[in-house]
């Protein structure tokens, strides 16, 4: 089994796309190109970074044309440098 390991201050995000046809509430089917890319994905691995703040299994949104796209083992990934992550998705309580 082969794994990825980000070098120096890089993260590693899963973004294999969900492949569900969206469509508008009036039934048209929207093509993959018109659809716009989430900018928040799942952390898989993370380099050497010290107090990080975020751990493998988070949730982070990252800038829009950050890092580089790649396939590896039929899934898509994301490597952008720690500084593009811009917030971790976190849970709260309702007030």
């Amino acid at each position: 089994m082969k794994e990825l390991q980000p070098l120096n201050e890089n993260v590693l995000l899963d973004i294999t796309d969900n492949k569900e046809e969206q469509k508008t509430a009036t039934g048209i089917i929207i093509p993959d190109s018109a659809k716009e890319k989430p900018q928040y994905a799942k952390v898989v691995a993370i380099g050497n970074i010290e107090n990080a703040g975020i751990v493998v299994g988070d949730t982070v949104f990252y800038k829009k044309f950050s890092g580089t796209e790649f396939d590896f083992e039929s899934k898509k990934y994301l490597m952008v440098p720690y500084a593009d992550l811009l917030a971790k998705v976190v849970e709260t309580d309702e007030i």
